[in-house]
């Protein structure tokens, strides 16, 4: 496991590490999620394989600090990435990112360009999410206060999104949950859409085919984003379905001068 300070106050983002030949490739996962749980056979899949690969865990979440003040915007979970990664050496990295995982990774790209060569985005979050009390993800723990999540909240949560999600889920610090999803929900200005449409490095989007088109697919595909349903999954499709998943990367990922 290695580590980096990323803030002012000394808090520190840890991941797990794969030796390899560059590009480095950085593995980040969702809300209330973990790198190391969703994506460790990712990348040691053959397909993958091979290449120096971090399995970072953001702010608050897995095995990384969980300070209470810290605001986890997308804006300041990228910064922090970007002091993790500078730290660790990284440049012109490959980003393979699920979910918010992929909304920080666009701002990434945007705020600190030198630290990423390529994107592949997973199910990510594009817009903004209306508030939905009631729901297990991003949108029903935004619709709760600060208070009222924290006082209990974070409970019926737990009880909404089931065992799987909730063995991640209950690693993130509560605040850290709260606010992330709130600032998910909330997302950028500009959007990460309209961020990702301005991009200039390689980018792709995977989605599951069961979910039908991608809203705003057609302009994406215009700005240079290959958009790419994969089957026989749902939301998790490095997990539902890790060998499509895998091909699909694999060959995002292909590019003769990047190895």
């Amino acid at each position: 496991m290695r580590n980096a300070v990323v803030t002012t106050e000394g808090d520190r983002i840890r991941w797990v590490e794969l030796p390899g030949r560059e590009p480095v490739r950085v593995y980040l996962h969702g809300l209330g999620s973990t790198s190391p749980a969703y994506f460790t056979e990712s990348a040691v899949h053959p397909l993958l394989t091979g290449h120096r690969s971090l399995l970072v865990d953001l702010l608050g979440h897995g095995i990384s600090d969980r300070p209470t003040d810290f605001d986890y915007t997308l804006e300041s979970h990228a910064d922090a990435l970007a002091n993790a990664l500078t730290a660790a050496g990284v440049t012109g990295a490959q980003l393979i990112a699920h979910s918010m995982g992929g909304s920080v990774a666009i701002v990434l790209a945007a705020r600190h360009p030198q630290l990423v060569s390529r994107l592949v985005l997973i199910d990510a979050n594009l817009d903004p999410i209306p508030h939905r009390p009631g729901a297990g993800g991003s949108s029903g723990i935004a619709g709760y206060s600060e208070p009222e999540f924290l006082a209990g909240g974070w409970a019926e949560v737990r009880d909404r999104v089931g065992a799987h999600w909730w063995s991640t889920m209950r690693l993130a610090g509560r605040e850290a949950l709260h606010r992330s999803a709130v600032n998910l929900t909330r997302g950028t200005v500009p959007t990460m859409r309209e961020l990702l449409l301005d991009l200039k490095v390689p980018r792709t989007y995977l989605l599951p085919a069961a979910d039908g088109p991608l809203p705003g697919a057609a302009a994406l595909v215009e700005a240079g984003v290959d958009v790419v349903p994969i089957p026989d999954c749902g939301h998790n499709i490095m997990l539902d379905n890790p060998d499509a998943f895998a091909r699909a990367t694999a060959a995002a990922l292909s590019d003769p001068e990047q190895g």
